[in-house]
């Protein structure tokens, strides 16, 4: 067991700048010493939103002084481990390992004090003045959309931030959170919060943005959250692994104990009711997600979410509380009754110059009509129907050139549109299925991950070049000279080689023999932090018995970096056996096979060791078996043969004759020869060494 730290009690009082002019917010970063000592002396100040940041395995509570001189409760600075953006993505890196803590509204405070549990190390408190402005939260509705405070009206800090809001190609699915604030505030300190919330998610987390795509306060205004268009499919970082192809929308306030207020309700109703609708999505639908990577799923992993989702169902977090989590799927079947008809996963299957196949699902038996129609506005092919499905399919065999649109609709629901490209016979160059595997390279020649493999498709013939790019955007090298290559699929690898650590971006360019050209880029990182890891024993078999009792998890670390250990079992978390600071060098961590409720069952294994620099993060995934159960062995008679329930060794001695026998796998051992038994003794032992004796008599 880590030995546990006294708790500690800090009290931090400053005086906050005013706020800015360009900004109706402020932030403040202080360091809090974690080592004892007297309280920090009082002095004036002023703060409305704290948010804490450390390192290590231990916990942090805090408490604020309001300016009438009263102490708040103590609250848990609780953590935003998966409210964060994607693994990969450029916001992420801004992270370095930190455990991030939630914004949390403390309204007008001067002090503030801190006490810490457990290792915790380098603590860091944001402070963020957002005094409340009574500004007219003027609120504004496009087609079919519930009415929304736009960022301008509310307040958002233009100024701040980097790059711009990134795109998915579609929203499959929407995400619920809560704030885990307080639910007691104010109209006016609603907006001060959603200021407060975008300061502390740029300048702190060092994000482009607010993470959030929309929020809701208890009033049930909803408010325009991450920039980029409410009609966009802009990708937030609400819950990392699972941001792309999502809409997050939280509720300003904690409903683990308290419910959601009814005007908030009925907001969120609405707008998952619009935005759902906006991409054709069913809310009562389940969809299949792969998983970017979170606390509670590997990246990779295939994940059946609701379209409705609470956060909890994406990652390790209590979010969005209990009793709103509970409300969920009545909250989807009330969005999907409001704004009907609706048209559901539309989708057209083929191109033009063959067939193309157009379906989907009507929320009603309901007349549709699909139209195609070219570059002059007329039609060239029609279909309708009536009923709950739409399947129409239109031989496209002898259509060609650009310009050709589609559209596909019932009578009173959002009608989809699309056009489509050239034929196949006069496809333009396109660069499509840029990726590279891992995007996350270790090479120190231990073996795992040390190349990245970069695979892409063109789409005619083409000149190719591949460049690697440092940080800055400046040209490092050039990973492929100018390479005559086919229309298909083309592969090259990239191992770092004189490379230090660090992000770098491979962009592909491709030019083809007009002189047109496309280039895409995806994002590379190179760690050598991670040295050799291992597992032993590669079985193991935690049953009490002195022998595997214990798995050992190895690596080396060349340089200190911050630790996570965790086991996955089919790919679902399990436990976490370490999450903390390490010095460089060898490590060892045991696991003796228990959870956090009981013991973990038999079956296949994972060990992730997840470490990260100030560079990002490299992981080394360590399969192993869990088996701590022992071979089952019957006696049976007419003809005298054993059963056996696995593959075993098992060794007979009858009468005192002493044979030697060996089961593939369930099933029976004939004990030939055999005819009547005075004394039996049956041992079995399977592959990872547990053993069952039988005796008769």
């Amino acid at each position: 067991m880590k030995p546990l730290l006294a708790v500690i009690t800090v009290v931090l009082a400053l005086a906050l700048p005013a706020a800015a002019s360009a900004s109706l917010a402020s932030i403040t970063f202080r360091s809090v010493p974690v080592t004892g000592g007297r309280p920090l002396p009082v002095t004036t100040g002023r703060f409305d939103l704290v948010g804490v940041r450390w390192h290590g395995p231990g916990s942090v509570r805090f408490s604020a002084r309001a300016t009438d001189g009263t102490w708040g409760p103590w609250l848990a600075a609780a953590l935003e481990e998966d409210d964060q953006p994607d693994i990969g993505a450029r916001e992420n890196a801004a992270t370095g390992g930190w455990r991030l803590g939630s914004p949390t509204w403390v309204g007008p405070a001067n002090a503030i004090r801190y006490r810490v549990s457990g290792r915790v190390t380098d603590l860091r408190a944001s402070l963020v003045r957002s005094p409340e402005q009574m500004i007219p939260l003027r609120a504004v509705a496009s087609a079919g959309s519930p009415a929304i405070v736009p960022r301008s009206t509310w307040g958002a800090d233009e100024s701040i931030g980097g790059e711009g809001p990134g795109f998915a190609p579609s929203v499959r699915f929407a995400i619920v959170h809560h704030t885990a604030g307080p639910n007691d505030y104010s109209p006016s300190q609603a907006a001060a919060i959603m200021r407060g919330i975008q300061l502390y998610h740029v300048k702190s987390n060092g994000w482009s943005d607010i993470g959030y795509n929309f929020l809701v306060d208890r009033y049930g205004t909803v408010y325009e959250g991450r920039h980029g268009g409410i009609e966009q499919n802009v990708i937030g970082a609400h819950a990392r692994g699972f941001n792309t192809g999502s809409v997050g929308v939280a509720v300003i306030g904690t409903f683990g104990t308290t419910a959601i207020p009814a005007a908030a309700s009925r907001s969120l109703e609405k707008l998952l009711a619009w935005r759902l609708d906006l991409a054709h999505v069913d809310p009562l639908a389940d969809v299949t997600v792969i998983s970017g990577g979170s606390e509670r799923y590997l990246p990779g992993v295939p994940v059946t979410l609701r379209a409705v989702s609470g956060h909890r169902d994406t990652g390790q977090t209590e979010c969005p509380g209990n009793l709103l989590y509970a409300q969920l799927d009545a909250i989807a079947g009330t969005s999907l009754g409001i704004g009907l008809p609706k048209l559901f996963d539309p989708a057209v299957k083929g191109s033009l110059g063959g067939p193309v196949r157009f379906t989907a699902r009507v929320s009603a038996a309901l007349a549709w009509r699909i139209s195609v129609v070219d570059a002059l506005g007329q039609e060239r092919a029609a279909g309708a129907g009536r009923g709950p499905v739409v399947d129409w399919s239109w031989d496209a065999s002898l259509v060609a050139g650009t310009g050709i649109r589609w559209s596909m609709g019932v009578e009173g629901a959002r009608p989809v549109t699309g056009t489509f490209g050239k034929s196949t016979k006069d496809a333009p160059l396109a660069l499509v299925h840029l990726a590279a595997d891992p995007v996350t390279i270790s090479p120190n020649d231990d073996g795992v991950a040390d190349i990245a493999i970069v695979t892409y498709e063109t789409t005619t013939t083409a000149t190719v070049t591949a460049t690697l790019l440092d940080a800055t955007g400046a040209q490092v090298v050039e990973i492929v000279p100018p390479t005559r290559l086919p229309a298909g699929e083309h592969t090259f690898s990239f191992d770092g080689s004189g490379q230090p650590d660090g992000v770098y971006g491979i962009v592909v360019r491709a030019t083809d023999a007009r002189g047109f050209v496309v280039m895409e880029q995806l994002q590379m990182t190179v760690i050598r932090t991670l040295g050799p890891s291992s597992v032993s024993p590669p079985i193991f078999t935690p049953n009490g018995d002195g022998k595997g009792d214990a798995l050992r998890v190895s690596f080396f670390l060349t340089a200190p970096a911050t630790v996570r250990l965790r086991v996955l079992h089919e790919g679902v978390w399990v436990a976490t056996l370490f999450n903390g600071p390490l010095q460089a060098g060898k490590q060892t961590i045991t696991w003796d096979g228990t959870k956090r409720l009981g013991a973990a069952p038999d079956g296949d294994y994972t060990a992730v060791v997840e470490v990260t620099d100030t560079t990002g993060t490299i992981a080394a995934t360590l399969p192993f078996l869990r088996d701590a159960t022992p071979p089952g062995i019957r006696l049976f008679s007419r003809p005298l043969r054993l059963r056996v329930s696995e593959a075993a060794r098992v060794t007979v001695r009858v009468n005192g004759s002493v044979r030697h026998l060996e089961a593939a796998g369930p099933g029976y051992l004939t004990l030939a020869g055999v005819r009547r038994i005075r004394a039996l003794l049956v041992v079995a032992r399977d592959a990872a060494g547990n053993q069952t004796v039988l005796r008769r008599p």
